[in-house]
Parts: C-alpha cells; structure tokens; sequence
C-alpha cells in the first residue's frame, strides 16, 4: 500500500471514529433527556358530597289467612282498599300507587307440610308507592301503625322487600364532581413536587374512578353519599 493510500485509509478511519462518538454523544444526551421527561408522580382526588335521594319505592305488605278461599280473597281485597285509602287521604297521588296480585299458598297440598297449621289458605299482597316527594312519604310512614290497629297484619321489611330510595341525578352532578377530584389531585401534586425541588409539568396520564352511591348512614337511608376517586400522573421536571 502506498504513503497516499495508507493516509487515506488512516483519514477515514479517524472520520468513522470521531462520527461514532458524535453519534454516541448525541444518543446519550437525547437518552438522558427522554430519561428526564419520564420522571413523574401518581396522585389521586377525592370528590365526596351528599345529596337528597330523589325517588322513594315503598312496598307495604301484608298478610291473609283463612281457611276459606273465597273469604280469604274478600279480606285481601278488603285490606288492599283499606292501604290505598290510607294513602289517599294523606295525600299521596293514585298514580303513585300500585297493587300487585296476590300470592296464594294452600298449605294443605304443600309437599313439604306437616299438616300442623290452623288456617288452611295464607295470602301475602303488596301495596308499592313510588315517589318523587320523599318527604311525604316519610311522614305517611309515621303513621303505619295505624294500619295495624286497624286488623291489617303487615308484614314488614322483609328481604327483597324493604323501603328503597334512589338517586337518579348522577349525570347532573358529575361533572363537578370530576373537576374537583382532578383539582384535589394536583393540588396533591404541587406539594409533591414542591417538596422534591421539582417542577410540576404536564398530565401523562389520568383515569377517572368508579362513581360510587351509598346511604349516607343505616338511620338516613334517604340522604345518599356520592364519591369518585380521579388518578392523574404529572411530569415532573427540575
């Protein structure tokens, strides 16, 4: 190889040398930055508030026995008037009311009685008030016990048939309800990062929790308690 040649070769050779490390530089300064915008913090926002419930569902039941059929259907009518007269006359409106048919159970055909039983016939019947004016109801319901004076055996709050009430106005309240959740968790996070000697940068990533619906108390069924859980990650910065 000639003097000429042998620079030539050594030329490139230094060229390829001082372009690798350039390039490594380059990769190492972009990776420290990558590595920079990468640093973050999780933080999450309560919102929590309570509300009235907005619709009641009131099922009264009550009972029958006799050990004539016919007059057994007689009493049962005569008691489903005697419930809905009731709630007439303290002002709950017919269109609230609804009466289901009632359930008969002859006891003596039943294949798992023991013929031990007084009354032959049994009838159970419910009378449903659906409602949007809560407190009215629940001062009709004060006055139940004078249904029992009058010879009506209720039955009471039996499983699957206990006094509900609902909150049907999510969809008004949610958005409020979000932006506080989200304003709690950075607030959360400005103290994180003023804490770390950081800088609070931009969202990376935020989810919004479940909203979730429960009594605010087992005494005030009717005054519901509202909670969401917001998640947001910050970029962090120096």
């Amino acid at each position: 190889m000639s003097t000429t040649q042998r620079s030539s070769a050594l030329l490139l050779g230094l060229c390829i040398l001082l372009g690798l490390s350039a390039l490594g530089y380059l990769l190492g300064e972009g990776a420290l930055r990558v590595k920079e915008h990468e640093r973050s913090v999780t933080v999450k926002g309560l919102s929590e508030r309570e509300y009235p419930a907005d619709i009641v569902l009131w099922p009264i039941q009550f009972s029958v026995v006799d050990n004539d059929l016919t007059a057994l259907y007689t009493r049962q009518q005569r008691h489903g008037e005697q419930i809905r007269a009731f709630l007439l006359l303290r002002g709950i409106e017919p269109s609230e009311i609804s009466l289901s048919p009632p359930a008969v159970i002859d006891k003596q055909v039943q294949q798992y009685g023991d013929g031990n039983y007084s009354q032959r016939y049994s009838a159970t019947q419910t009378v449903t008030l659906y409602s949007t004016r809560i407190d009215q109801v629940r001062l009709v319901m004060q006055d139940l016990a004078e249904l029992g004076q009058s010879g009506i055996a209720l039955t009471g709050d039996q499983y699957g048939n206990s006094t509900e009430y609902l909150f049907n106005r999510l969809n008004d309240v949610k958005p409020d309800m979000v932006e506080e959740a989200t304003r709690e968790a950075r607030a959360v996070a400005e103290k994180f990062a003023a804490d770390s000697d950081s800088r609070l940068g931009k969202i990376r990533s935020a989810q919004q929790g479940q909203f979730s619906i429960s009594d605010r108390d087992r005494n005030n069924p009717h005054i519901k308690k509202l909670r969401v859980v917001s998640t947001v990650e910050y970029y962090l910065s120096d």
